[in-house]
């Protein structure tokens, strides 16, 4: 390992050595990766075991335990945040245990033999920032409101109807009332089922001779949702999240 590196890998390490790395690094609060055949047990709110085989071992140091195989996204055990790591040589076998008291939940890994492992010292200051949400193309359109159409003036957000809250709910230049559903991205019937109730809900909910627009707002429809949003005299306006 070196300063610049800040990392520290072996290849098919004994137990003791591998012991070493993983203990170094807890210590000094580095991330953790191991790989090799070993068994899996979980014992807390249920219990649950996983016989050997080959599997990618991930220690954070914030407490996250996690265990991958080599299918899906999904670890096939873990533990969350605020765990307490620690390691062991038991019978020539590499045992990591992770362990937190409310509640009381323990995983214990153990490694017939390490064919890697790895420490990191991380630094990553950064959140992640998601652009292109449904409230990025609201707030886009409450900073421009011509861009739904001449006229329209937003006058609440997430107004809540008896079919649910809809998104942006307003007036166009006669007055009349404009409900606006927003989706991020291309769009089919659903969309559309889902604006119309909120249409039908305000309808009943309004005075009987109140006129009451849908306007369904996502960068693209599928061919069946622009036939039904002609069905149902609803309206189509193509925009997508800044």
């Amino acid at each position: 390992m070196t300063a610049e590196s800040a990392v520290e890998t072996l290849s098919h390490p004994a137990p003791d050595t591998a012991r070493d790395l993983v203990e170094r690094a807890i210590e000094r609060g580095a991330m953790v990766t191991l790989f090799g055949p070993c068994t899996v047990e979980y014992q807390g709110r249920a219990a649950s075991s996983l016989g050997l085989g080959d599997r990618h071992v991930t220690l954070k140091p914030d407490g996250t335990a996690l265990v991958h195989t080599d299918e899906g996204q999904q670890p096939v055990n873990w533990q969350p945040p605020g765990c307490d790591h620690s390691v062991t040589v038991a019978d020539e076998s590499l045992v990591i245990l992770s362990e937190r008291t409310t509640p009381d939940e323990e995983l214990e890994i153990a490694f017939e033999t390490v064919a890697h492992a790895a420490a990191f010292d991380v630094s990553d200051p950064e959140e992640l920032a998601v652009t292109g949400t449904e409230a990025d193309l609201k707030d886009r359109i409450l900073e421009t409101p011509d861009l739904v159409e001449s006229g329209f003036t937003p006058l609440a957000t997430e107004r809540e109807t008896p079919a649910g809250a809809v998104d942006i709910y307003g007036e166009d230049a006669a007055g009349r009332t404009v409900v606006v559903e927003l989706k991020r991205r291309r769009v089919g019937p659903d969309a559309v089922g889902q604006l119309n109730r909120y249409v039908d809900a305000l309808r009943r909910d309004l005075h009987a001779e109140t006129e009451v627009r849908g306007i369904l707002v996502a960068p693209s429809v599928t061919d069946r949702a622009r036939q039904l949003l002609a069905e149902k005299g609803l309206e189509f306006v193509s925009l997508a999240p800044p």
